[in-house]
């Protein structure tokens, strides 16, 4: 049973709720989710390697030392995910076919003297925003399908049902391990869904929105997200957060809160300071 947390950062106030769940097929929950503001992420070890669990971990473990210290830093963020990277491959040195783990994230951060999110995402796990009764995926998916998807070879709508669907070009501990990164204004009323794959490839997009739209609050909705992937199947753990924006940022009727976009960077590239994000 989840509850919600009542969180703080700057003039900032936000009602929070996580959920993990090992599903109906697998035996070991391999996601790790951290809620530590002004940090909140999902990571999911990769399958077909050992020790998802520890690689989740690690990378969770990596940004712990960001909580507790009011907005974050691109800088902050930076550094994290480069020793996600390296908790990652220690994980992986102790096993036969190695390590790795997706994430998914959004740090509360001060930028032109006013909170944003700083959304990133390596791999397949998400970020979506639900403002009023629309949902968008801010994140991009680092995965086969969405490659054929973004070179005009495969339809959107085909990705559901794409046998490949699953694999994943990007992430902690790989090859590539390259987050991408959107800055994006915090809006009051606003509410973003971060979750792990084990619910978007359970539930569509219009599923998810119904269930962000009409499930109260986030602890009611965390609950439905995950009763409902396990009823379409629940193939993989399930792991959603929710994240409900109460006060402090933009109005609703600022020009972002018609529509996203935000900035998109490379968090990992090092000219970026803690100012700017390279576009």
């Amino acid at each position: 049973m989840s509850t919600a947390q009542a969180i703080s950062v700057g003039t900032v106030r936000l009602s929070v709720s996580e959920l993990t769940d090992v599903g109906r097929k697998r035996e070991v929950n391999e996601d790790s989710v951290l809620v530590a503001s002004p940090v909140f992420l999902v990571a999911d070890g990769m399958g077909g390697y050992d020790a998802g669990d520890l690689a989740s971990a690690a990378v969770v473990d990596a940004f712990r030392p960001l909580a507790g210290a009011g907005f974050g830093t691109l800088a902050g963020i930076r550094d994290s995910l480069i020793s996600a990277d390296a908790g990652v491959a220690i994980v992986a040195e102790a096993t036969k076919r190695g390590a790795g783990s997706t994430v998914a994230g959004a740090v509360l951060i001060e930028h032109e003297g006013e909170p944003h999110w700083l959304v990133f995402n390596v791999g397949d796990s998400r970020v979506y925003r639900h403002y009023g009764s629309d949902l968008e995926q801010l994140t991009i998916d680092h995965s086969l399908g969405q490659e054929l998807v973004d070179r005009g070879e495969m339809r959107q709508e085909d990705l559901a049902t794409f046998s490949q669907r699953n694999v994943i070009t990007r992430a902690i501990g790989a090859a590539d391990s390259t987050a991408d990164s959107w800055l994006v204004p915090v809006t009051n009323g606003e509410r973003l869904l971060i979750c792990s794959d084990g619910l978007s490839s359970e539930l569509d997009d219009e599923s998810i929105r119904a269930t962000l739209t009409m499930g109260g609050k986030p602890e009611s909705v965390v609950s439905a997200l995950v009763q409902r992937a396990n009823l379409a199947g629940g193939r993989d753990n399930i792991s959603v957060l929710v994240i409900d924006v109460v006060s402090g940022g933009s109005e609703p009727d600022s020009e972002y809160s018609t529509g996203l976009g935000g900035q998109r960077g490379s968090l990992v590239d090092p000219s970026l300071d803690d100012t700017t994000i390279q576009v």
